[in-house]
């Protein structure tokens, strides 16, 4: 998948996506237009490689074409307004994309985007990713908000959410991040440990909840701040 994806500037990674069927959406080709990997990653060099970069404290950001997977997936709940938890938000990527979908100026809806992470250095630094990239009135009116905790409880405060992005692999779907669906919601998870696999979380306007199996992936674990490092 790497070689196929793999661009030398941020508009031919989506451009070549796109080309490979990663996403149909032009929403999502948008999206992830006004968001600059090279603000994300630490090597500046590599950052329009489809391949998934070490940010470290054992931390990656993922490979372009998962995130925009991801996006596409959710994008039935990511309309202006809504309300999107990334869990395991790392770098910050995920949530300035999830961002430019959720927040439309145009039609006066503004939509709230949270990022939670167990290192608060990563936090830091994904809160001057976001800076770097032009974000920095949204995150001084809380649109973007990144949070420095266990994000396997989610962030019961500022939910129900329409939509939840999880980065990193659980051995079982946390049970705080279905509760804080809302509904109707849909989460993007990773689950497993030797094998894993994305599962699709549906919850009904009636909260009724469903799963799917997606494709088969190998993620990071999501686990405590002291096995991270």
């Amino acid at each position: 998948m790497a070689w196929r994806c793999t661009g030398t500037t941020n508009t031919e990674l989506i451009t070549n996506m796109a080309k490979n069927g990663i996403f149909q959406s032009t929403r999502v080709a948008e999206a992830m237009d006004k968001v600059d990997r090279a603000h994300y990653v630490r090597n500046k060099k590599d950052a329009y490689m489809d391949s998934p970069q070490t940010i470290g404290h054992g931390a990656t950001i993922s490979a372009p074409h998962m995130h925009a997977h991801a996006t596409q997936y959710l994008l039935p709940y990511l309309a202006p307004g809504a309300k999107v938890l990334d869990v395991g938000s790392g770098s910050g990527y995920l949530c300035a994309i999830f961002h430019h979908l959720v927040s439309s100026e145009s039609e006066g809806k503004l939509g709230k985007v949270v990022g939670i992470d167990h290192i608060p250095e990563l936090v830091d630094w994904s809160i001057g990713n976001l800076k770097r990239d032009g974000l920095g009135k949204h995150l001084d009116d809380q649109n973007i908000e990144m949070i420095a905790g266990d994000g396997r409880k989610g962030y019961e405060s500022a939910g129900p959410y329409n939509a939840i992005h999880v980065g990193a692999a659980a051995p079982t779907i946390p049970a705080a991040l279905v509760e804080q669906l809302a509904s109707p919601g849909r989460m993007f998870i990773p689950v497993g440990t030797e094998s894993q696999v994305i599962m699709q979380i549906d919850k009904d306007v009636n909260g009724a909840v469903t799963e799917k199996e997606l494709m088969d992936v190998m993620y990071v674990p999501l686990t405590d701040r002291e096995k991270q490092f």
